[in-house]
């Protein structure tokens, strides 16, 4: 578990960093800013019609295969580009063809990755190797930021991308090595397939997604919360430079204590034992209640108290509700299952922005945050309602006329 963190805090750096630059490249290239957007469209897209598919690959193949085969191709791709800007025959049609072949590994890469991080450790750990993977994923982000500018000043653009090569280069060459805790990794390969052959398709996957309330209620929860909160990189940047008066700078602070915020709530996630849907919902509706009250904040200084909780009861839900998909699926279904969310998850990424860009149009950043945050909030408050009288009815037993229950004997031979 040591080495696939390390190997996991090295991938992400460098996919941070080549993320960072390939944005810096298109606007090189293109000079349009919409252009941006539409590479970072074009690498999502896959993962919105090919998740799917990905998911039954990983159910059907050996997990430390996948990911090692996916790692060394992903790598490919990013050596292909690094050797494309060098020679300066990187245009914009290849640069968008290699961010959609990049988008399709990654429909297998990503849950072939995530469930063998919690083969290494036993089932009651998951949850601690969940939240180490959320602190690791949000170091190598702050890393590869930084030294994506650092790189492209003295080494120049193409050894951003050769980096990112490198670091999953990196992950392939670990991969191997890993020992999955006794118990914790499910058979894999042909045998498995044969074996689960009736619950190898996608369908079956769909099936028991759909067929799961706890599940369904956990992608409620968290799509709501992805639409009309979490975007701070949008609402509070607006209400930083917008209504409070603060500079670039004030927003850099502002970012910077969401990153620590994060870094402490992935910590305190990685305690966790027992995660619930219901936890995942009420920290999501305090999150809610806290962006409620920052989009009120009368000063920055007001903001950054308000800041971190937030972040920290954000990292603390996420991590929950990872926990929960991860575990809720049967071994042989957590491939589909998790293919199933990231489709979801696709949608909401995309549709999210606009949305949210739409809802501040008509009532700025501060009632975006407000009115998301009460939005949030009061439908997680009403599903709890609901689900709290569904209750169970007494069955009336018939009597006799002196009060005992006709049939006891019979009743007393069935028990």
């Amino acid at each position: 578990m040591r080495w696939w963190s390390v190997a996991n805090f090295v991938s992400n750096a460098g996919t941070w960093m080549q993320l960072t630059v390939q944005n810096l490249l298109v606007l090189q290239i293109t000079g349009s800013a919409a252009a941006t957007g539409l590479s970072m469209s074009v690498q999502a897209g896959p993962a919105l019609f090919m998740s799917l598919l990905g998911g039954a690959a990983v159910d059907r193949w050996s997990r430390k295969l996948t990911a090692a085969v996916s790692q060394t191709l992903l790598g490919a791709v990013a050596f292909v580009t690094a050797v494309l800007v060098a020679l300066d025959r990187l245009d914009m049609t290849s640069l968008l063809v290699l961010a959609a072949v990049t988008g399709t590994i990654a429909t297998v890469d990503g849950p072939a990755c995530a469930l063998l991080g919690n083969d290494l450790v036993p089932a009651e750990d998951v949850p601690s190797a969940i939240g180490i993977g959320s602190m690791v994923h949000s170091a190598g982000r702050l890393v590869g930021t930084a030294l994506a500018g650092v790189t492209v000043g003295f080494l120049g653009t193409a050894a951003a991308y050769a980096a990112n090569g490198l670091s999953f280069l990196f992950v392939a060459a670990v991969v191997p090595f890993l020992r999955p805790a006794p118990g914790a990794a499910p058979p894999a390969g042909p045998e498995a397939a044969v074996a689960a052959a009736p619950d190898t398709t996608v369908r079956e996957g769909l099936r028991f997604f759909a067929g799961r309330p706890r599940l369904v209620a956990l992608a409620g929860i968290t799509g709501i919360s992805a639409i009309f909160g979490r975007n701070y990189g949008l609402t509070l940047a607006v209400l930083v430079t917008g209504p409070l008066a603060g500079g670039a700078g004030a927003f850099g602070t502002v970012s910077a204590v969401l990153a620590v915020g994060g870094i402490l709530g992935a910590f305190l996630g990685a305690r966790l034992r027992r995660p619930s849907v219901r936890l995942v919902g009420t920290l999501a509706a305090a999150g809610a209640l806290l962006q409620l009250a920052a989009g009120l904040s009368p000063s920055v200084a007001v903001l950054l108290v308000l800041v971190l909780p937030m972040a920290v009861v954000e990292s603390v839900s996420d991590t929950a509700g990872t926990s929960v998909l991860q575990t809720d699926p049967p071994p042989h279904l957590r491939g589909r299952v998790l293919g199933a969310w990231s489709s979801i998850g696709t949608v909401w990424s995309l549709g999210g922005p606009p949305a949210l860009g739409l809802l501040m149009e008509l009532a700025g950043a501060r009632g975006a945050l407000v009115t998301g945050g009460l939005l949030v909030a009061g439908a997680i408050g009403a599903g709890f309602l609901v689900r709290g009288r569904r209750t169970v009815q007494p069955v009336a037993l018939p009597t006799k006329p002196g009060g005992e229950v006709a049939g006891r004997e019979a009743l007393s031979t069935a028990a």
